[in-house]
């Protein structure tokens, strides 16, 4: 089978115990990458893919492993494999490089797939309005401020960024904007538009973060993409060459359970 396809997702948010049953969803997770592997020629996974994730040089979060490896394998299989930092796992340094090639994406991202052109992005700090986000976002980035964080033991670090990063998530759950705001008020969308007014070439905008699904049509046909997430939507997209289409994980489509 030839591979001609792109594959997008993100926010699987793995270790949060929001999640009833957090292996349940990885292994489901899993079970849609070996859905994949025989036409995937690259793989785009948009950021927050860990609900926390800290690199020390000798040392990284335990568990992960069946999503671990099969982006290996996938990778092993010529899948080509752009990791993005979200907002919650900021931290990948080297160890998705060197460990299955993966190339890991901090910021915002362009490529021509297939005669199209893409923006992608985790998607937070694009136009959002909020003072004390972009203050933490920044604070988190900080070099100097990851490598103090290195400094203490992952014993009190790892807990630490996992109550934080469970705490972050758990206060959205019910709050009315983790729904779509509307196109005046949904900060991707107003920077893609802007974006849009000064690089032409942009075909699709491709974003994750806000956990919704969306699929709307801008200026001179251009699109902006959110993917939705791995907690209530359980969705991706995939282009072609020729449709690029935001789909929810229908049970049918998976690989049977072994």
């Amino acid at each position: 089978m030839e591979r001609n396809k792109a594959y997008f997702t993100s926010d699987a948010h793995l270790g949060l115990d929001v999640h009833e049953e957090p292996l349940k969803v990885e292994r489901r997770l899993v079970r849609w990458l070996d859905s994949i592997k025989e036409d995937a020629a690259y793989l785009f996974l948009l950021g927050d893919m860990f609900d926390y994730w800290f690199e020390y040089r000798h040392v990284v979060p335990k568990g992960f492993t069946r999503f671990i490896g099969k982006l290996g394998e996938l990778s092993d299989l010529g899948v080509q494999i752009y990791l993005f930092a979200g907002n919650h796992d900021i931290w990948m340094f080297d160890y998705f490089p060197k460990e299955i090639g993966a190339k890991v994406i901090d910021g915002s991202f362009e490529i021509d797939l297939y005669g199209k052109h893409f923006f992608m992005a985790h998607g937070d700090g694009l136009g959002d309005p909020s003072r004390s986000f972009r203050f933490i976002r920044a604070f988190f980035r900080n070099k100097l401020c990851q490598r103090l964080y290195k400094g203490i033991h992952p014993w009190f670090t790892v807990p630490l960024g996992f109550a934080w990063s469970r705490h972050s998530r758990k206060s959205k759950i019910g709050d009315p904007s983790e729904s779509y705001l509307g196109r005046d008020r949904e900060y991707m969308v107003l920077f893609s538009e802007e974006h849009a007014k000064k690089q032409n070439n942009v075909d699709f905008y491709v974003y994750g973060h806000r956990h919704i699904m969306l699929d709307l049509e801008i200026q001179d046909g251009k699109r902006v993409i959110i993917l939705g997430d791995w907690i209530t939507h359980f969705s991706y997209a995939c282009f072609d060459g020729e449709k690029f289409e935001l789909r929810q994980i229908e049970e049918s489509e998976l690989p049977k359970k072994d």
